[in-house]
């Protein structure tokens, strides 16, 4: 069910070409579900596509950001979301802050970005331990993990997968994404993280919730529960997991 131009929007900014086709289908699970919302999205140029520090560093850059908020601003949009969480959480805690303060200030709009969506997940859901089942390579999830602890969840286990580029991530399908979990899954976990906004996700949260029988936390369904929050929008939303029941 497409939403009415008039539906309040959140903006995503959205790094290159992967998974971005999760928005439109996150857009209908929640009509169904009956929120009157949209969730357009625009794509950023990202540089180089790769999971390494310094391209990460520069694909979450405020000038790559800003060269893409006035045409996500023509969408009329009453937020915005960086929708990327390696190219966020890469800066740090504080950077991570800055990041967002910059976008916000730039668009004149609440701003958040994917990071900051798993930090208010885990704590929404009053998680204190979580692990991480991540498509990146190893040092780059280690910062993801310093992101959550700064945060205040305890990471009980992390397991990287080393894909360097977005575009492998995606390609992969349900019986990836659920190998992906269960090898990131851990006894102690409350829930497990899949953080990569270049993974399709959206239509596989329940079999992954059920697979698993606990909370999984997956990057574009956090995103657009954080792009939610920005619009002080709740929505009780079974077919996206426990995030959204």
């Amino acid at each position: 069910m497409a939403q009415a131009a008039s539906a309040p929007a959140v903006g995503f900014l959205y790094p290159g070409h992967s998974a971005e086709d999760d928005y439109p289908r996150l857009e209908r699970i929640l009509a169904e579900a009956g929120a009157d919302v949209r969730l357009p999205l625009v794509h950023t140029d990202i540089g180089e596509d790769a999971h390494r520090v310094d391209a990460l560093l520069e694909m979450g850059s405020a000038a790559r950001l800003a060269a893409k908020v006035e045409e996500v601003k023509g969408q009329d949009i009453q937020a915005v979301v960086w929708a990327c969480t390696s190219a966020s959480f890469v800066f740090g805690w504080d950077g991570a802050h800055e990041q967002v303060r910059e976008l916000g200030e730039t668009a004149g709009l609440p701003a958040s970005s994917t990071s900051f969506a798993f930090a208010h997940a885990v704590r929404d859901l009053g998680l204190e331990r979580v692990s991480i089942a991540a498509t990146y390579p190893e040092d780059v999830a280690e910062l993801f993990t310093g992101f959550l602890k700064a945060a205040g969840a305890e990471v009980v286990a992390m397991r990287g997968s080393g894909i360097i580029t977005a575009a492998e991530v995606g390609t992969w399908g349900e019986e990836e994404v659920l190998a992906l979990a269960r090898g990131g899954d851990h006894p102690d976990a409350q829930a497990v993280l899949l953080p990569d906004t270049a993974l399709h996700t959206a239509a596989y949260i329940p079999a992954l919730e059920a697979e698993l029988g606990k909370p999984v936390l997956t990057a574009n369904q956090v995103t657009a529960k954080e792009g939610l929050r920005l619009l002080d929008r709740k929505v009780h939303c079974p077919a996206l997991g426990a995030l959204f029941s």
